[in-house]
């Protein structure tokens, strides 16, 4: 991966290009900003300046550049990175703008939580004594350092504190206020900006043959988020179940079905949680979507095509009087589904109080 192959965030490019041009780029780098911003491709490219084997690191197979990502227990033992570089090459090979969902599904651990465990980072503690196998820089990417656990962040902070000779360290982190505050003190943050709608339509144009007009409409609807454009291209059934699913709620709500609306509960909590958090920041979207769309102003308004027929006449229902209540249940609700609450009741105490919230009108 080179600096040319990245999407958009021309600025953040020429501030790295510039620094590793003067060799001025810092032991620690800390690349921050939403989910599919570009970070970790930037990250890529860092290294694949560095290492100077476009070869190998094109395909993640320098032996002088280090992958540490989120992974979970297997037989109720931490597990290495090692166990599932398999499928993290062959995920980032596919295509390096990729969320956390991506990961999930690519290892199989849809309802497991993630976590970057000590023995990573006493890991990399033996592979960084050792001299660089190609005699250069050695390079350290971190996928999501906000995972690590207590003991692997004050180990991992030990390195940074200390880091081996011509060793660098880039963080590619989507909340860097949950690191330790020592772990964010050692390194250099790049804000790194969601995309530009024109760059996501662009790309989705040459690089995925979408026809203008939709891939205008998926730009916009992404918020920047490259991820969720490939999603709405390769993975639109989600899209279009979550949306039937929203319409069902919002329906027998409005209809106060409650039997109805516990068997929807029930469909909600037979899925994996990380899709059940998915569905519930697809609500967010339509609730906030459909506020606006009262006002008429198209410009303001980032929905697909079938999302916008179904607001025509459901906007009137999300106004003035419920919108901040809809938005606040609905954070509730991922919170309790973050904390492995119990799904059927999480999902169905969110329905019953929908009865009460869009009748609010």
């Amino acid at each position: 991966m080179d600096f040319d192959n990245i999407i958009g965030q021309d600025g953040v490019k020429q501030r790295l290009q510039q620094a590793l041009g003067t060799d001025r780029l810092p032991h620690a780098l800390l690349l921050t900003g939403p989910e599919g911003n570009g970070a970790y491709p930037l990250a890529l490219a860092i290294a694949d300046y560095l290492l100077q084997a476009p070869a190998m690191t094109s395909h993640l197979a320098h032996p002088d550049m280090h992958l540490v990502f989120p992974v979970f227990k297997k037989d109720s033992k931490p597990t290495p990175c090692d166990t599932f570089v398999r499928q993290w090459r062959d995920m980032v090979l596919h295509s390096p703008y990729f969320g956390y969902s991506e990961w999930m599904e690519a290892i199989g651990a849809e309802n497991q939580q993630l976590t970057i465990y000590v023995e990573e980072s006493e890991a990399l503690i033996r592979r960084l004594s050792l001299k660089a196998n190609q005699g250069g820089y050695k390079v350290v990417i971190v996928w999501l350092p906000e995972k690590m656990n207590a003991e692997c962040a004050n180990k991992m902070l030990k390195l940074l504190e200390e880091p081996p000779q011509k060793t660098v360290f880039i963080m590619v982190s989507e909340h860097p206020e949950q690191l330790l505050t020592t772990v964010r003190s050692r390194c250099q943050t790049v804000e790194v900006p969601p995309l530009r709608p024109s760059d996501i339509e662009q790309t989705l144009v040459n690089q995925y043959n979408i026809e203008l007009p939709l891939a205008a409409g998926i730009a916009r609807a992404c918020y920047g988020n490259m991820c969720a454009a490939i999603r709405q291209i390769t993975g639109g059934s989600e899209t279009s179940q979550f949306l039937e699913l929203f319409k069902s709620l919002m329906r027998l709500s409005y209809g106060r079905k409650v039997h109805d609306l516990k068997i929807w509960s029930e469909e909600m909590a037979g899925m994996g949680r990380e899709r059940q958090k998915r569905f519930i920041d697809y609500c967010q979207r339509m609730t906030r979507e459909n506020f606006i769309y009262n006002f008429h102003n198209p410009d303001l308004n980032y929905m697909s095509v079938e999302e916008a027929e179904f607001a025509v006449r459901f906007a009137p229902f999300i106004n003035e009087r419920n919108v901040i209540g809809i938005t606040d249940e609905l954070q509730l609700c991922y919170r309790d589904i973050s904390q492995n609450g119990n799904a059927k009741i999480v999902f169905f105490d969110f329905a019953l109080k929908m009865i009460v919230l869009i009748k609010n009108r």
